[in-house]
Parts: structure tokens; sequence; C-alpha cells
């Protein structure tokens, strides 16, 4: 089985997303940034997801760049999964490097399927004002990350620009104090798919908080979101997702839960079957 996850407010959480819940002498330092601890993980969860990741392939899915995956020293010094996806599917990492392979094909996609990334940002520009846009960034020579001020970002505005963008073969995706402008083709669940394939592995069971994770989700076999964050926000009464019960840090405990449920109902399944034989 693979379990993909994403890591931002789903494992790993920052002291300002992590919730009321969250005893500090159970606080493992996931990340640090100038030298000073910026995100976290659940110890509870920390150790049962090593737990886990002995018993099946643990992806880290993440929209974070490249530089910003290696700044988490959990995954180098704890943890150790052998692939990861970053960049929101647009790189495959294992073993730490870039798939090549996987970096061509989305390359090429991206060219044939959207637009150039100087037309969208013209786009964006004429929206942009310093009143709302604190800064931005061109992600791996992927993907736009803005970082906004939410309650000042006119709304209707960025709406249209996404419509533009859609046929453009862009997507603009608002989440929290960031915005985001990805093509299309640059996407978690493609990205899953390729490293599934190439191990072999059919069964996926995948965790996410935010609506670029949605895709993600609706690829694998098995999905479970945090009761928090954008996903929760947009489906939390209708059924779509199961949801955590608790929210913040300790939903990953939970997580790690339902995944070890998962495996378990799955080894009973494959020694029945052994038996019948």
């Amino acid at each position: 089985m693979i379990f993909a996850s994403d890591l931002d407010q789903t494992l790993i959480y920052s002291s300002r997303s992590m919730g009321p819940d969250a005893d500090p002498a159970l606080l493992v330092p996931a990340e640090t940034l100038k030298d000073q601890v910026v995100s976290y993980m659940y110890a509870p969860a920390l150790e049962k997801l090593k737990r886990l990741a002995a018993r099946l392939t643990f992806i880290p899915v993440t929209t974070r760049t490249i530089e910003q995956y290696k700044r988490i020293k959990l995954f180098h010094e704890q943890l150790t999964p052998r692939y990861a996806v970053t960049s929101n599917g647009g790189n495959v990492l294992i073993g730490g490097e870039a798939d090549a392979e996987w970096a061509r094909c989305v390359r090429a996609k991206t060219a044939k399927q959207s637009a150039a990334a100087a037309e969208i940002r013209g786009h964006f520009a004429r929206i942009a004002h310093s009143d709302w846009v604190m800064g931005e960034r061109f992600c791996d020579e992927l993907f736009y990350a803005v970082v906004i001020q939410r309650d000042k970002t006119p709304l209707e505005a960025v709406q249209e620009l996404a419509e533009r963008a859609r046929g453009l073969g862009w997507e603009l995706s608002l989440q929290g104090r960031k915005l985001y402008l990805i093509p299309q083709c640059v996407n978690k669940a493609d990205a899953l798919r390729y490293v599934r394939e190439r191990i072999g592995e059919p069964t996926v069971a995948a965790a996410g908080d935010s609506l670029l994770d949605r895709v993600l989700l609706d690829a694998a076999d098995y999905a479970i979101a945090p009761r928090h964050g954008e996903l929760f926000r947009s489906f939390g009464d209708d059924g779509v997702y199961r949801f955590t019960v608790r929210s913040g840090i300790t939903a990953a405990e939970e997580i790690a839960d339902y995944v070890g449920s998962l495996i378990w109902t799955k080894e009973q399944r494959d020694e029945k079957g052994s038996r019948v034989v």
C-alpha cells in the first residue's frame, strides 16, 4: 500500500496552525529556517507514521518547492521516504533527486497545454496591487505563489482571473493567505500516478487539507482530510470526504490511525485469502 500525504497542516504544523490542543511536550521540531523552528510534528503521530513506513510506501506530496521540502529535516533524520512529490506535482524526487523523466514530461505538457507563464503573469499584474499583494514567487519555474492580505483581496476580480486562467490552461487556487497560479497539468494526482505505476503498487491511501489536495484524494482508493482547512470549509457537511474528528496538529495522529486500520484490514483479508488457497 502507498500512503500519499500532504504535509503542511496535514502532518506538519506551524505554531499558528497547530491549534489549541497541542501539548508543547509532544511537539517534535520538523523544520528550521534561519536557525528557528518553524514547523512541528505531533510526537504520537510521528511514532505511528514511523511504524506505518515500515509496512507501506510513504510518499510526501506537497506544493512546496524542492528547496522548501528539503528544509524539513525530520524527513532526513527520522523518516527517509524514497519517493516524494514536490512543486504541486511538478517534480518527483527519488532518493532526494529530481526524476528527469517526470520533469521532461511535465514541462512538455505545460508547453503544449498551457499559455506561457509570462502571459498568465501579465493577466495577474492587471489586478495586482500593493494593498493586498505582499509578495510573489515563481516556484521551481513552474507556477506562481502569491502571498496576499485576504481581507483586502478583490475577490470578484480574482474570480474573473480564475475563469480567464482556466481558458489558458491554468488554475487559480486561493488558499488562506496564498494565491496560486498553476498550469493544469502540474498537479498532485498525475505525479502520484507516475510513482504508483513505477513501483507497481495498486492501493493508495491519501490525506490532505487544501483544495489543491482534492485531486490527490480523488485519485486514491482511500482518503481522509483533517477537520480544518479549505477542504473542510468547502465540503465538511457534504459527505464527499472522510474528515477527522480532531482538528489542528492532533489530527495527524488520527490520520495515521486511519491508515493503520486500512493496513490491518488488508492484512486480515490477505491472510484469509491465503487460507482458502
